[in-house]
């Protein structure tokens, strides 16, 4: 029997998605916590210029995934999905952020077939490429085109930004346990 294929975001989803505020709130003299973030566009979301923002975030991206903690419970589920599943580990970080985010995993002890930076929000090709049955995501409009373009369910990580309606296909949990729940009963349907 072949092995199922997860393709799985990174930051928000494997990261918890806590990782950025200790240094926006630092570098911008900030006070915020998770619940102040109601959209995914951070300049938005914090009244910052987008231009300043992004050469903000293009300095500290490298010491931020460096330095991201695991989001709770997810290195126990990975760990025994390796054991079943093939895990693609499909992220918007740019490609000359690989080694940082190999060590990242490699630190966490977190095993995987492939880490792929597509460089964009854009993952749906790396999706068809790596030919994945699922996806795991915390950005609403990725988890949406991605059902919708693959015809494939999505695991919707909850979190404040990413709260607008879904459609059929794309099942919200808020971590991993129930991520890993509905895994094996989708496992069992299919």
């Amino acid at each position: 029997m072949t092995r199922k294929r997860f393709g799985i975001d990174i930051d928000g989803t494997v990261t918890c998605p806590t990782s950025l505020i200790p240094f926006i709130n630092e570098d911008f003299s900030l006070n915020i916590t998770l619940d102040d973030i109601r959209q995914y566009d951070l300049s938005e979301a914090l009244n910052i210029p987008a231009p300043h923002f992004k050469e903000w975030f293009d300095e500290k991206e490298p010491i931020i995934y460096a330095n991201s903690p695991i989001a709770e419970g997810a290195k126990d589920v990975l760990l025994e999905w390796k054991e079943q599943f093939q895990l693609f580990f499909i992220s918007a970080r740019k490609t000359h952020l690989l080694q940082i985010t190999e060590e990242w995993f490699n630190k966490q002890d977190i095993a995987y077939d492939k880490i792929e930076l597509v460089g964009s929000h854009d993952k749906i090709q790396a999706a068809t490429e790596h030919n994945v049955d699922i996806f795991f995501e915390d950005k609403h409009d990725n988890a949406v085109a991605i059902c919708e373009e693959l015809s494939i369910p999505v695991v919707l990580f909850n979190t404040p930004y990413n709260q607008d309606p879904v459609p059929e296909g794309v099942v919200r949990v808020d971590n991993w346990i129930q991520a890993k729940q509905w895994v094996h009963d989708w496992v069992s349907r299919t």
